[in-house]
């Protein structure tokens, strides 16, 4: 009976597919409305429902900017030189007002301790988009160039020839700022001090923001309350107060982390080559190392290079006593690094997984392993999937790591409810218990091309399958290498998958008590049946993965959060 109905029976999903579509399809017919006025007003108000976070930051942002401009603009349109340069020196001006406030901003969104402790510590994530700091850092990025090409521009084109220009009248007041004797031509502006090094920086910015950032912090003319200075005779007014404050907020990030990475070496318990190129590296955990499910880590082997520090996302949950990453080597580094360990690793044993390993704790000739430092733990969108009972977690690739720590904290926690409720925990470590969160469910979909990927987290899969017998926990991995189910090319071996599962409870494909799918899921489908389980409800939309299938995503939790009475908040995490 398996061999005859596994290639037409699809297990994509375990509520019939036919029942979500007749429960759905009224609800997700698109709006047909002829109205240009009612169609507009209802895309803009999804805009805003989508957006507002973003919305009311860039527009504090550009009132701020706003402000600045027009503060700076008409208190020159109040002085002497207005008489001398027109528009052009309020422009210039105004516009280097504007430069003074985003080059004091632009270094926040990527002071990492500081985004983190904010998004861990404090309740502005509800109001703050904080997965779009470096989004944000690079829109100020672009004020800058503007603020630049308005402020260089107006005094090249426009101010230079026009006090080149003027008559002895209207040079009089700006005596006190070039001297004496008018400037004999226009080179005389460019090789001064503050005209070389102005060129300097403007060439500067197309290679790097930072570097034009270090060169305007320092007190300029754009940074004064005069025009600009002569290098020969005139005066200068300093306003440091504003400029060093992001230059040391930053500074103390770097000293932090150099620090902390400094004494955060840690000693390898674990280590493990898989199929597809992964090495999993089981780590001690430092002491006072704290982190959630969803966070990364920076990490740095001197055996590979002195200076060079990676990210990669921690796949242990807070509750485990070590530490744990998983990292795929695409390019020298990684390769180098994998290489290294691959030297003090040796051939699985049958009851292990993975082609090499090596568990140092149980071996009495333990060779020289490289010395790993890390440095973090740093905030992830991820991190904040205990805001939901529901979670819809979406891998593709290696970008299940942070998921398969969510999944692990999720499960960690079931078994500490379970341990509570059955009284399990005695009263004098319930001090060193944390306090549970409320999860009612979590799907997971873990999309790969390779069958050999399921062996990276082999031992999640079969902890999940053993022990959740509340079916919290819902896993799903795919095959895309293999055709769909139902299709004839991949009937044969659908229908040993099946037999094989039936007779042994272990499935042939991914060698895991988790039946794996082929092809890739029907997302739609996938939307569906959560939505239908869970109305009225909010559920957190994590994906992990390369960019491709983030529109795709973002589309469905939009579509069924406005179409349906449950609504899906969509986070991204690309690499």
């Amino acid at each position: 009976m398996l061999l005859l109905q596994a290639p037409n029976q699809s297990s994509n999903l375990p509520t019939d597919s036919r029942m979500l579509s007749q429960l759905l399809s009224q609800k997700l017919v698109p709006t047909k409305d002829h109205n240009p006025i009612k169609r507009g007003y209802r895309g803009l108000s999804y805009f805003v429902e989508d957006n507002w976070k973003r919305i009311w930051v860039i527009s504090l942002w550009i009132a701020i900017c706003a402000a600045l401009f027009t503060w700076k603009f008409i208190q020159y349109k109040h002085r002497a030189v207005f008489h001398v340069m027109g528009y052009c020196v309020t422009t210039a001006k105004g516009a280097a007002e504007t430069l003074k406030f985003n080059m004091a901003l632009i270094l926040l969104p990527v002071c990492r301790n500081t985004i983190t402790w904010l998004r861990s510590k404090t309740k502005l994530g509800m109001a703050v988009p904080f997965d779009d700091n470096i989004n944000f850092h690079k829109v100020i990025a672009l004020g800058i160039a503007i603020g630049v090409g308005l402020h260089a521009g107006a005094h090249l084109t426009c101010d230079f020839p026009r006090l080149l220009h003027a008559t002895d009248d209207e040079y009089e007041p700006m005596k006190q700022f070039f001297g004496e004797h008018r400037p004999d031509d226009y080179w005389w502006f460019v090789k001064g001090t503050e005209g070389w090094t102005g060129v300097v920086m403007l060439d500067s910015m197309p290679s790097g923001i930072h570097i034009t950032y270090s060169l305007l912090s320092m007190p300029s003319s754009s940074s004064t309350d005069t025009i600009f200075t002569s290098p020969r005779n005139g005066t200068r007014k300093r306003h440091g107060c504003i400029s060093p404050s992001p230059v040391l907020l930053y500074a103390s990030e770097r000293l932090i982390r150099a620090f902390r990475s400094g004494y955060k070496s840690v000693r390898i318990l674990k280590v493990a080559v898989y199929p597809g190129n992964v090495l999993s590296l089981h780590m001690s955990k430092p002491q006072g190392f704290r982190y959630t499910s969803g966070q990364y880590v920076f990490v740095n082997c001197s055996a590979v290079s002195t200076f060079e520090w990676h990210p990669f996302s921690i796949t242990s949950a807070p509750g485990d006593d070590y530490l744990s990453i998983h990292i795929r080597t695409l390019g020298d580094w990684t390769s180098q690094l994998k290489a290294v360990f691959s030297k003090v690793c040796q051939p699985a044993s049958i009851n292990q997984s993975g082609l090499l390993r090596a568990d140092m704790e149980q071996r009495d000739n333990q060779p020289r392993l490289p010395r790993l430092l890390i440095d973090g733990p740093y905030g992830a969108p991820a991190q904040d999937y205990k805001n939901y009972d529901v979670l819809l977690l979406v891998g593709l690739g290696i970008g299940a790591t942070p998921l398969i720590s969510i999944v692990k904290d999720v499960l960690n926690n079931i078994k500490q409810k379970k341990e509570m409720e059955e009284g399990i925990v005695e009263s004098g470590m319930k001090g060193n218990t944390r306090k549970p969160f409320a999860t009612k469910r979590a799907y997971f979909y873990w999309v790969t091309r390779e069958q050999g990927s399921f062996e990276w987290f082999r031992g999640v899969m079969n902890e999940v399958a053993d022990y959740d017998q509340d079916r919290v926990i819902e896993l799903h991995n795919y095959c895309t290498s293999v055709y769909e189910e139902g299709d004839a090319r991949s009937a044969l071996i659908t229908m040993l998958q099946s037999l094989q599962h039936a007779k042994n409870g272990v499935d042939i494909v991914s060698e895991t008590r988790v039946k794996t799918h082929f092809a890739r899921p029907n997302w739609r489908k996938v939307f569906k049946h959560v939505a239908v389980n869970y109305p009225d409800q909010r559920v957190g939309v994590f994906y992990c993965g390369a960019p491709g299938l983030t529109g795709e995503l973002r589309r469905l939790a939009q579509d069924f959060s406005r179409k349906t009475s449950t609504k899906f908040d969509f986070h991204k995490e690309n690499f």
